[in-house]
C-alpha cells in the first residue's frame, strides 16, 4: 500500500478493524483467564476468589493509567454507568459462581452461550439495532459450533441452571445499558475502574456474608502457583477483558461486539490444551472451526457506522 493511500484511508474502517482487534483481545483475556481461574478455585473459596480476582485488576488498572497519565475518574461520566460494576461483574458472576456449585462446567459454558442471542434480542427492542437475517443464521452456527466444543453428557440442578441463566441475564442487560451510556464520555478506562471498585464493594460484601453464615471464605492453604493464578486471572479476565470489551463496544453495534463471546470457549479449550495437557475429540474441532468461521464471518459483515465517532485519544494501546 502506498503512503498516499494510507494517509488517506477510510477512518471508519480503522476505527472498525481496531474494535474487532479489541474484541478477540477481550476474548482472549476472558478465555485465558478461565484457564488460570481452574488451578485457583481449587484452592480458594469462590466468593473470596472473586474479591481477589476483582482487587488485583484494580491494582493492574492503576498502574497502568499512572504510567500512561490516564485520570482515574471521568467526572462527565454518569453515576449509573460506573454502577453497572453491581450488575456485571458483581452480581452476575456471584449467581455464576452459586450455579457451578450444582452443575458441570461444561454445562455452565454452553448456558453462557445464550448471552449473545439474549443480547441481540435486547439491541433490538431496546436500542433499535437492525438484526438481519446473516446475523441470526450465523449466531446459531456459532452456537451449535459451541454445543459441539463444549458439551459433556450430565447436566446438573434445576436450581443451577436458573441461577446461571439469571447470571447470565444480567450480563446481557450490563452489555445494553452500558452500550447506551458509553455515548455520553470520552475514556474507556476510568469507567472499568469505577465498574471494578463498585464490583469489588459488592464482592467483599459478598465474602462477609459467606462468613457469617458459616461458608468457606478464608483457604486451608495457598500455593505460589494458586495465588499467582487467581492475581493472573484477576488481571486478565477483568482488567484487560473488560477495557478492550468497552473500548470496542464504544464503537461497533452490541448485537456485533455479543459475537466475541463466542470465541471464549474457543480459547479456553486451546488454553486448556496447550498449558493444561486437555485433549480434544475430532468432533470438538468441528465444533472450535464452526465457531471462528461464524464469528469471522459476523466481525467482517458491513455494520452500520457509530452515531458517536470515539476520540483516537480514548482507544487503549492496541498496535495497529
Amino acid at each position: 500500500m502506498s503512503a498516499d493511500h494510507a494517509d488517506h484511508a477510510d477512518p471508519a474502517d480503522h476505527a472498525a478493524r481496531g474494535a474487532r482487534r479489541s474484541l478477540i483481545l477481550a476474548a482472549a483475556s476472558w478465555g485465558l483467564g478461565t484457564v488460570l481461574s481452574k488451578h485457583a478455585v481449587g484452592e480458594i473459596p469462590p466468593a473470596t476468589l472473586l474479591a481477589v480476582q476483582l482487587a488485583a485488576s484494580l491494582v493492574a488498572l492503576g498502574i497502568v493509567m499512572r504510567v500512561r497519565r490516564l485520570p482515574l475518574r471521568d467526572p462527565a461520566a454518569p453515576a449509573a454507568l460506573g454502577r453497572l460494576g453491581l450488575l456485571n461483574p458483581g452480581l452476575a458472576y456471584a449467581l455464576s459462581l452459586l450455579g457451578l456449585t450444582s452443575i458441570t462446567a461444561s454445562l455452565s459454558v454452553l448456558l453462557w452461550a445464550v448471552e449473545p442471542i439474549l443480547i441481540l434480542v435486547l439491541a433490538w427492542l431496546v436500542l433499535r439495532e437492525r438484526i438481519g437475517p446473516s446475523l441470526v443464521v450465523l449466531s446459531g452456527l456459532a452456537l451449535g459450533g459451541m454445543a459441539l466444543l463444549v458439551y459433556e453428557p450430565g447436566g446438573g440442578a434445576v436450581a443451577g441452571v436458573a441461577l446461571t441463566l439469571a447470571g447470565i441475564a444480567c450480563c446481557a442487560v450490563y452489555t445494553v445499558l452500558g452500550r447506551r451510556w458509553l455515548g455520553t464520555v470520552d475514556a474507556t478506562a476510568p469507567v472499568v475502574v469505577a465498574q471494578q471498585a463498585w464490583a469489588l464493594a459488592f464482592a467483599a460484601g459478598l465474602v462477609a456474608v459467606v462468613g457469617l453464615t458459616g461458608g468457606p471464605v478464608v483457604p486451608a492453604a495457598v500455593s505460589v502457583a494458586g495465588g499467582l493464578s487467581a492475581v493472573g486471572s484477576g488481571i486478565l479476565y477483568y482488567g484487560a477483558a473488560y477495557w478492550f470489551y468497552l473500548s470496542a463496544l464504544r464503537r461497533m453495534p452490541a448485537s456485533s461486539a455479543a459475537a466475541s463471546f463466542y470465541l471464549i470457549p474457543v480459547i479456553g479449550v486451546a488454553g486448556g490444551f496447550l498449558l493444561l495437557g486437555e485433549r480434544l475429540v475430532l468432533i470438538q474441532w468441528f465444533g472450535a472451526g464452526a465457531v471462528l468461521l461464524a464469528v469471522f464471518l459476523i466481525l467482517r459483515r458491513p455494520g452500520e457506522p457509530d452515531a458517536r465517532p470515539v476520540p483516537a485519544s480514548v482507544v487503549p494501546a492496541v498496535p495497529d
